[in-house]
């Protein structure tokens, strides 16, 4: 985010500027605005305090001692963003008389992002928590050795709703469920060394008009807004959020975009009303990087920390808010010992950001510095797996893959080969993860500074960078959730190293679009990519040149194998059921390993466990509304998203329309078969009257969300001739809702002739509906259906409440 600090820093300058000599509000535009921006979001006041409790106690403690101590304009030196020496995205104030340095924030989500030292992972952790968990213990860890104290993710908003989303690629799955059980056990793994900071809180499901246009002096049209029910934002968005602050997390993000039209940094409903009051949030909440847009309203409704800096709370105009009665005494308390309690939870993990925060982070690579390397060489594993199990194989005629050991691969497409660059430059695409993204399809450059303007919403909206990343394998996507690799093992490399051990012959092309194949080839292997970043939406879901090059293969090859590397959904309805394909891999983002990963499945040292946590249309019109951003409509000032779908996005969507996707959520093949029997329904004890039992407030919610309901059990075992993983999966039709929604998955390892056994548990919250009244549990039955993805069901019984 230092490049998102100074982009933002020099457009909320010429905003400012625009606001005083150049914009002139009408009488019409001003009526427009109190239509929108007043009464849309209901008021919640004042802002809960922090209570210390759970985990938080003895930090708790320490902190109101010292803000205690604390004049009011040293609490307010600590809530907003300051200048830094060093490479933190940012640095929060300080209080030398008391020996407070402040907290360095810095990205990603996907380990530390722009620096050195570190590791590229890949991007979340596909259907298993374990590894979701030590892949946040050893990113943690990096964070920790470079001097962070809040780690700048997970991501769980955006959740994924829109198809085309810029950002869905550094989630975890545009399913609440999925993405509420892998974020859990990331916040837990990252807090054992660094604190966590979850966002985009909430309802951030586009980029385009994500913010004012920044660089455009006079410009009218606001940030986009996202227009809710309770409902929806219970079931779907507000989800995932809930299981990570059950988890602990110490920070949330607010996000740029609107929420029912109040500005996500301002909005007490969110962050007063859902955040600190009915999920018992602890910690502090962040603004996104120049998200603030007030001074009073935003501290009255819940913002603690402001980031990069503030124009509104800076040299003292917080505590002179509190001098005049403005902002009450209280508040600014609870906002420093917020944020002074996360500093005593370092403390408590022993990380040297408690003393000196960011001091592995030089503020230029390009200057003289002592490299500070944050790897530990128990992460290696992880990395890897990671990035195997994030393959996921989605097409495998009479057994194409695995290879053994053949004669002659022919290799094609410009994603086999790593960028041709991987260190730091004056520009800005490196520490954005996009040194492989130089032009458009057609040949066009696109240079730094229509990357700034994009980023800062500054060009009309619908402009997108480009769609595929022409100039090297992708392991990741674009923007600040980007990673830093210490290497790039690109699939080429690897071939190459395969091809030494089978002596295997190679012939390859990645430059050219309309190849030649040689025919003595016994299989050719085509790399195509997908980008997506930050700042923009995609501008499709299929670039129209990967897949002629992939028809250019598979018409003079009768056993061509398509691996794509993308940011979110791909569609490959062009060419999917061309006979002469044999094989498809949907490699998604796989990290540094990406070559050692991939040639791990094809060559069968591992059995594919990779499952799809999105939907793949066969057809753009079959994602609907759904499919792409909502754009300005006319004279439209203030962008809306009215979420009129409901919970009804992705596979929810494709049930309820009856509309056969290509590939279902919950997808993917392995190289062995599966026989599931013995579906079983063992009760609990828990109270299921219809309204949740007034019980203990935690972090999290209600405790009584987390009893067990009951456990559904069932055996699944290997019938083929391979080791394989197989993820079991439970879905649940709750009375009055979807068809199906998932509420339960598990991993298994298993060998030939072995059965696992599954045991998923129901809580409370999983076969909850959302009301006025909140949280109630419905009588009458609750049909349960158990099997290899959404739509392959194997098992079916009922739950009768």
């Amino acid at each position: 985010m230092r490049f998102t600090t100074e982009l933002l820093a020099i457009g909320l300058a010429l905003v400012d500027v625009s606001s005083s000599q150049n914009l002139k509000i009408t009488a019409e535009l001003a009526n427009l605005e109190r239509y929108w921006s007043y009464g849309r979001s209901a008021p919640v006041y004042p802002t809960p305090q922090t209570s210390g409790r759970g985990e938080w106690s003895t930090a708790y403690a320490k902190a109101k001692a010292l803000v205690a101590q604390m004049t009011d304009f040293e609490k307010n030196n600590i809530t907003y963003g300051q200048a830094s020496t060093t490479g933190c995205s940012g640095l929060s104030g300080t209080v030398p008389r008391l020996g407070f340095p402040g907290l360095c924030l810095a990205d990603s989500g996907n380990g530390v992002r722009a620096t050195d030292g570190v590791n590229g992972y890949p991007p979340g952790a596909s259907w298993n928590e374990d590894l979701a968990h030590s892949r946040a213990l050893y990113m943690g860890e990096e964070f920790k050795n470079k001097g962070v104290s809040v780690a700048l993710g997970p991501v769980v908003g955006p959740l994924g709703k829109i198809a085309r989303g810029g950002r869905n690629w550094e989630g975890f799955s545009n399913d609440p469920y999925l993405s509420g059980r892998l974020v859990y056990e990331t916040v837990l793994g990252l807090e054992k060394n660094v604190m966590s900071c979850v966002k985009h809180f909430i309802g951030n499901e586009q980029e385009t008009n994500r913010i004012p246009p920044a660089l455009i002096p006079g410009a009218l049209n606001q940030s986009l807004s996202s227009n809710m029910d309770p409902k929806t934002e219970h079931e779907l968005y507000i989800w995932p959020f809930q299981d990570a602050i059950r988890a602990g997390a110490a920070s949330v993000m607010c996000a740029y975009t609107r929420f029912n039209n109040s500005y996500g940094c301002q909005n007490s409903y969110s962050m007063n009303g859902v955040l600190k009051t009915e999920l018992g949030f602890e910690g502090f909440v962040v603004s996104d990087w120049g998200a603030q847009r007030t001074g009073i309203a935003s501290a009255n409704s819940g913002l603690d920390m402001a980031m990069p800096g503030s124009t509104y709370w800076q040299n003292g105009n917080l505590s002179q808010a509190v001098s005049n009665g403005t902002v009450a005494r209280s508040r600014l308390d609870d906002m420093a010992t917020r944020i002074i309690s996360t500093w005593y939870r370092l403390e408590e993990l022993n990380s040297p950001a408690f003393q000196n925060p960011g001091f592995g982070l030089p503020a230029s690579l390009l200057a003289p510095h002592t490299l500070v390397d944050a790897r530990n060489p128990e992460s290696m594993d992880t990395i890897f797996q990671g990035a195997v199990e994030g393959h996921v194989l989605v097409k495998n005629v009479g057994n194409t893959l695995p290879l053994n050991k053949p004669k002659f691969l022919s290799l094609f497409g410009y994603d086999a080969i790593a960028a041709a660059r991987n260190t730091p430059t004056t520009g800005t695409k490196w520490g954005f993860g996009l040194e492989n993204t130089q032009v458009y399809p057609n040949g066009t450059y696109w240079s730094d500074t229509f990357l700034f303007a994009t980023f800062l919403s500054s060009e009309p909206a619908g402009t997108t960078g480009p769609g595929v990343a022409l100039n090297g394998t992708m392991i990741t996507g674009g923007g600040s959730g980007s990673i830093t690799p210490a290497y790039i093992d690109a699939p080429y490399d690897a071939f190459q190293r395969q091809a030494y051990q089978d002596r295997t012959f190679l012939a390859w092309n990645f430059v050219d679009l309309n190849v030649t194949v040689d025919p003595a080839s016994e299989h050719c292997i085509v790399f195509v990519n997908a980008q997506s970043s930050e700042g923009w939406d995609r501008p499709d879901l299929a670039d129209a040149g990967s897949d002629q090059l992939v028809e250019i293969v598979a018409s003079q090859c009768n056993s061509t194998i398509v691996v794509l590397h993308h940011a979110g959904v791909r569609l490959v309805d062009r060419w999917i059921e061309n006979p002469n394909i044999t094989a498809v891999i949907f490699g998604h983002l796989p990290g540094q390993d990406s070559g050692r990963a991939l040639v791990e499945i094809v060559y069968g040292n591992q059995s594919p466990s990779g499952r799809l946590p999105y939907t793949v249309a066969k057809r753009d019109a079959d994602y609907g509304n759904l499919l792409a951003p909502v754009l300005p409509f006319g004279t439209d000032y203030y962008t809306q998203d009215n979420f009129t779908e409901g919970v009804y996005i992705d596979y929810k969507h494709f049930i309820a329309q009856n509309i056969t996707p290509r590939y279902e959520f919950g997808f993917g093949l392995t190289y062995s078969s599966f026989d599931y029997s013995s579906i079983g329904v063992s009760r609990g004890y828990a109270n299921t009257q219809y309204l949740a039992p007034n019980s203990t407030l935690a972090e999290g919610g209600l405790t009584s969300l987390w009893d067990t309901i009951a456990t559904i059990t069932f055996d699944v075992c290997n019938v083929g001739t391979v080791a394989a993983a197989e993820v079991a999966q439970l879905y649940v039709g709750i009375p009055g809702g979807p068809q199906k929604v998932l509420r339960g998955f598990g991993k298994q390892l298993l060998q030939p002739g072995e059965t696992g056994h599954f045991a998923l548990p129901l809580n409370r919250r999983d076969l909850s509906t959302w009301t006025a009244q909140g949280w109630v549990l419905q009588r009458g039955a609750y049909a349960l259906y158990a099997g290899k993805s959404v739509l392959d069901i194997q098992l079916s019984g009922s739950l009768t409440i």
